[in-house]
């Protein structure tokens, strides 16, 4: 059987939300992050991309 095997992201709170939408402070923390500098892996698939796409300003994304 074989495993199709995704790469996952690192993503990283690099600025803060303070004066930002609404709908980008609920989809920094739907991406499990909360403060400065906290980085959560996540898998690379369209859903979460979506999401980084939309506060790319606001955070730093590498291959984990």
């Amino acid at each position: 059987m074989a495993t199709n095997k995704t790469s996952d992201l690192k993503i990283t709170l690099v600025k803060s939300t303070i004066g930002c939408k609404k709908d980008q402070i609920a989809t920094v923390e739907a991406l499990g992050l909360k403060k400065i500098g906290e980085t959560v892996t996540q898998p690379n698939n369209a859903a979460t991309m979506g999401k980084v796409k939309k506060v790319i300003h606001l955070v730093e994304v590498t291959e984990a």
